[in-house]
């Protein structure tokens, strides 16, 4: 219960017999199984053919095989107390029968020669906190249908440098057994899905990226797993990998099992697993699925839930369990990631743990997400009576090391695509977005963005389809698209975006206060404190013409992004040259400019010279 590694001793591995000849031993957790044996193509799955011994007292039971090969099925037969025989795939397993099947594979992931080096070395070096984090999350069946992990090397790598993003978050991976759901449901931790090829080919897609100077996430969830007969649930029999408490064992909003936390080996097969992504397949970041739903006893179940020694709602277990992730990934993984997809106002979700924190690197942003998408799907009219929920995340906004996520959840459930949430006419709905996107960009956080808003898909997405990819060929999409690669080229290549994106002293607010106009503006600061941004969103379909902000330096100042640009389908309305600044003192500064806001439009503004 205490190993981060125990991927290396439990599952099936190749090793070398006493006789000589390569054999597959193979070990399993199941201690209160009567008899366990492992059954498989190449013993004709016979229950009696190869029966496994006990290890002791660990509960672990073991055996070794000389006619296993590469690409066998297997499964443990296992008789439990009561004498029953139930069929489990290995939960070791690195590789799994396609569905409907649900046969584990024998596999040797080994077998592969990495050519990243450059990329793991420099990953232990630098601070992700003072580096720019442009997340595309892809949901790998549906960005392109049809694609494997080889073809996607090629085109999604191609797309991921042509956008100019930093990171791509793949969406999990883990073997699951339903069709062309997302994947959130898990019956093989520790296999790579066979639906676009071997474990192997995956390993190239990662290595792929990081040639290409592209970080990898992989989304990851310890907080349940399915209740199919072939998994996790009741392994041995007995509630194993789940609390025997229904109230702390099942999930019913979700109709899922809860990992039982309190259990030192549960939380063993999740750290382990957890180390066997970021080592063995050289993912640079896990984004740990519902954190929520572990942190809190309650969560989903409208009242119905045992609670802990104190009589409160917290998880004590996971709260333990996080503390030794954390400590486990960065102990043995140096500069791999920990991001938490959680909800509430837990404290700390991201101070180290040394600081009484959980150890999260990083925290998507969940109430900037719901205040700003609330404010941007209002019209125009009435934005003026809805303005702090633009302005509100800044009095929280470094409490934690946020990412600003607008993630697949949405652009689901009736939801309806990014662009089907704006308002207005046509032109008027791809206007607010790029606006908002460029709002987005230049506010404090790291960046997310699901795949097929960066185009304005019109949309919700569907798991079962591609993205509509031909709708590039009409100029409101392609401009669209162009706006995001603009942000994420501007945004990389301008320090202050993110170089002090967890401290007060990379933000100003210019004007927060003008609601009348739905105007807001800030300046953006790095380490360099004289190379700044200043910003501007005009959530207006009005042009502002002698618009004036109060600036911090006299000299000139030039438009260096402006979301309206003809390029991205706007109207064109431009600061074209340099803004010189006067004397007159506006918003408690010594100088001011006066500009053209266009409508419907974020602008960034650079000091380049006195």
């Amino acid at each position: 219960g205490k190993s981060a590694y125990a991927y290396r001793a439990l599952g099936g591995h190749r090793v070398q017999a006493k006789e000589g000849y390569d054999a597959f031993r193979f070990a399993v957790w199941a201690p209160n199984a009567r008899a366990v044996s492992v059954v498989g193509s190449f013993n004709g799955w016979d229950a009696a053919a190869d029966p496994m011994e006990r290890c002791g007292t660990t509960g672990v039971w073991q055996a070794c095989i000389g006619i296993a090969h590469i690409g066998d099925t297997y499964k443990y037969a296992i008789t439990t107390e009561e004498g029953r025989l139930i069929y489990k795939a290995d939960p070791f397993a690195f590789y799994s029968q396609p569905r409907p099947e649900t046969a584990s594979v024998v596999w040797d992931i080994d077998d592969y020669t990495w050519r990243d080096a450059a990329h793991m070395e420099a990953r232990g070096k630098h601070d992700p906190h003072q580096s720019p984090m442009s997340i595309y999350e892809v949901h790998l069946g549906s960005w392109r249908a049809g694609l494997d992990y080889e073809a996607l090397a090629y085109e999604l790598v191609n797309y991921l440098v042509d956008m100019g993003y930093t990171h791509v978050e793949l969406m999990p991976l883990c073997e699951y057994p339903l069709g062309h759901r997302w994947g959130y449901q898990i019956t093989g931790y520790y296999s790579i899905t066979s639906r676009y090829g071997t474990p192997q080919q995956f390993k190239a897609l990662v290595d792929a990226c990081h040639r290409a100077g592209i970080g990898v996430i992989l989304d990851w969830v310890p907080a349940h797993f399915t209740r199919d007969a072939h998994g996790l649930r009741r392994f041995d029999g007995t509630p194993l990998f789940e609390h025997a408490d229904p109230r702390r064992g099942e999930q019913p909003q979700w109709g899922t099992m809860l990992f039982n936390l309190e259990r030192s080996e549960v939380q063993s097969f999740l750290i382990s697993n957890a180390i066997f992504f970021l080592k063995e397949y050289h993912i640079d970041a896990l984004r740990v699925d519902a954190v929520s739903c572990m942190l809190y006893l309650d969560y989903g179940r409208e009242g119905d839930y045992l609670p802990n020694r104190f009589g409160g709602n917290e998880n004590l277990a996971a709260i333990s369990f996080f503390s030794r992730l954390s400590e486990a990934v960065h102990r043995e993984c140096p500069g791999a990631l920990l991001i938490a997809e959680e909800s509430t106002a837990f404290p700390r979700v991201s101070a180290p743990v040394k600081e009484g924190g959980l150890g999260f690197d990083f925290k998507w942003n969940m109430g900037w997400m719901n205040d700003t998408l609330n404010y941007i799907s209002k019209d125009p009219i009435y934005r003026k009576y809805e303005h702090g929920k633009l302005t509100f995340g800044l009095l929280y906004a470094f409490n934690e090391n946020f990412i600003l996520p607008i993630s697949h959840d949405e652009v689901v459930h009736g939801k309806g695509s990014m662009l089907g949430k704006m308002p207005g006419d046509e032109w008027q709905k791809f206007a607010n977005l790029r606006a908002y996107y460029g709002f987005m960009w230049t506010h404090p956080g790291k960046k997310l963005l699901f795949m097929g808003c960066e185009f304005g898909q019109d949309w919700e997405w569907n798991a079962n389809e591609s993205l509509r990819w031909h709708l590039l060929q009409y100029p409101m999409y392609k401009g669209m698209q162009n706006c995001v690669r603009d942000l994420n080229l501007m945004y990389k290549g301008n320090s202050a975006f993110y170089e002090e994106d967890f401290d007060g002293k990379g933000f100003e607010w210019i004007d927060h206060a003008n609601a009348n106009d739905s105007v807001i503006s800030y300046i953006r600061r790095g380490h360099d404190y004289n190379n700044y941004m200043i910003v501007i969103s005009n959530f207006t379909p009005v042009v502002r013409h002698g618009f004036k902000i109060g600036v911090p330096d006299s000299g000139a100042y030039q438009e260096i992004f402006n979301s309206d640009d003809k390029n991205y389908w706007g109207s064109g309305v431009k600061n074209e040259g340099e803004l010189i600044a006067s004397d007159e003192g506006m918003h408690g500064r010594p100088h001011s400019i006066e500009l053209t806001l266009p409508p419907l439009s974020t602008i960034v503004l650079k000091h380049i010279r006195y």
